[in-house]
């Protein structure tokens, strides 16, 4: 990993959870506002990357500001926001529009996640505000770079996990630790990702490589598609949108969703980076994602909280039904369960419903956020850090893929008897050495981080 030297240790991490659980000054200010950053009159001049999919509505959540720049290697698919922003610079390579187009303060970047990281590092080093969609990266080591990419480049961040912006992760917050249900040792997460019925699913995974390759379609640029990843021949598998399966280019169902549902689990439980992650899951291949699979992760004692182990589930796998659930009652399709001495929380109510309705819920003591993506654009006029910045969303994204390392084939039949121990602070698996390539990927050669 070019020998570079990380400095966000566990302990850090550890602090930064607990204080992005009470406010968001985690932080000071000249980390991530800077002397340099816009009054809250001005407007920010943004630009956005990978504007086909999500980074359209994300443009559309901050068009209150100027939109100057709009960059997708596909015009077909980004014919929207062409439509929508009829005054911003076209661009296919986000480079040339970083070098050329001088009045940008800010990126919003929502491509594939194997170029979230390269994206937003070009943006940092020039010295723009970043919000990238989440997972934040590809791989744990571009998870920590840009961590540390944000303070080193004093700009401010955010990742495009909008839940962690919501009153129901406070409400969830205040209950828990006002002792709702007692000390918390088991959580468990589901979801349904990649499957979205017994016949049809969001993106494929379990499955192979295609065989045939047809034309690159015209307006798409596949070498710029590509980026770091390997040289593969085009094929619609693979884009629009159903990337998220492939390896190369994707993280799977805890990739895209862990990062939206282990956010309220991390703040509440104020954890930081696991001991130990495990996982078992269906068939899986080199070139995608297991079709179903659970991980399970074991976090130490934090200040008066007890160990804890996190259980998650994609493919449609759920917990055992909770026997405090009423008859009739089912597990939704995505949930998540805490289990405490005193009772549990099913998707932020404590059940039976009659046991929620007997809680008087403390008062609200945590500050509300003005909205998800206002806390970025407060951040990049020097306000206080946004909610989902770096250095919380950095480690965070760490944690989630850690749990796509235990899946890889190559590891499969040792993981699933194997819990893989995990070494913060340099960055490494210590009792199976063969498991640390999959840390990070090799770069196709031109592109770098």
């Amino acid at each position: 990993m070019n020998g570079t030297k990380f400095r966000i240790t566990r302990r850090q991490f550890l602090g930064t959870t607990a204080a992005a659980t009470t406010a968001f000054t985690i932080i000071p200010r000249h980390v991530l506002g800077g002397t340099g950053s816009k009054a809250p009159s001005d407007k920010l001049n943004i630009a956005g990357v990978g504007i086909g999919g999500k980074g359209y509505s994300d443009l559309t959540s901050v068009e209150s500001e100027n939109i100057v720049a709009l960059c997708d290697v596909d015009w077909r698919h980004a014919s929207g926001a062409a439509r929508r922003f009829p005054d911003a610079r076209k661009w296919q390579d986000f480079r040339k529009m970083l070098d050329e187009q001088k009045e940008i303060d800010a990126v919003i970047t929502a491509t594939p996640d194997h170029l979230h990281a390269v994206v937003s590092m070009e943006a940092m080093k020039r010295g723009k505000h970043i919000f990238t969609q989440k997972p934040l990266t590809h791989t744990v080591y571009e998870a920590r770079a840009l961590a540390e990419a944000a303070q080193k480049y004093n700009v401010a961040s955010q990742m495009g996990n909008q839940g962690q912006a919501g009153e129901e992760t406070r409400l969830l917050r205040e209950m828990i630790w006002d002792g709702a249900i007692g000390a918390i040792r088991e959580v468990h997460v589901w979801t349904d990702r990649p499957n979205r019925g017994f016949t049809d699913v969001y993106w494929p995974q379990g499955v192979g490589r295609p065989m045939d390759t047809p034309p690159v379609p015209e307006g798409l640029d596949w070498d710029l598609f590509l980026g770091p990843a390997p040289v593969r021949p085009y094929h619609p598998a693979y884009h629009p949108f159903r990337w998220r399966g492939w390896w190369d280019f994707g993280t799977g169902a805890l990739g895209d969703i862990g990062c939206h549902s282990l956010d309220p689990i991390f703040r509440a439980m104020k954890l930081g980076h696991p001991l130990t992650v495990q996982a078992v899951s269906t068939l899986v291949n080199r070139e995608t994602y297991p079709s179903g699979s659970i991980v399970k992760y074991e976090f130490p004692a934090r200040g008066d909280m007890p160990a804890v182990t996190l259980t998650w589930y994609d493919g449609g796998m759920k917990p055992f039904r909770p026997e405090e659930l009423e008859e009739g009652r089912q597990l939704g399709t995505n949930g998540t369960l805490f289990v405490g001495d005193k009772g549990k929380i099913l998707d932020g109510r404590i059940i039976p419903e009659s046991k929620q309705k007997e809680y008087t819920m403390p008062p609200k003591s945590l500050p509300r956020s003005p909205g998800h993506y206002e806390e970025w654009i407060t951040a990049c006029k020097g306000g206080e850090p946004a909610g989902s910045n770096f250095s919380f969303a950095g480690p965070l994204t760490e944690v989630v893929l850690l749990g796509n390392i235990a899946l890889r084939l190559e590891l499969k039949e040792k993981v699933s008897r194997l819990k893989l121990q995990w070494d913060p602070e340099n960055l490494k698996i210590t009792n199976l050495p063969e498991a640390n390539q999959f840390l990070h990927v090799e770069y196709r050669k031109g592109w770098t981080l």
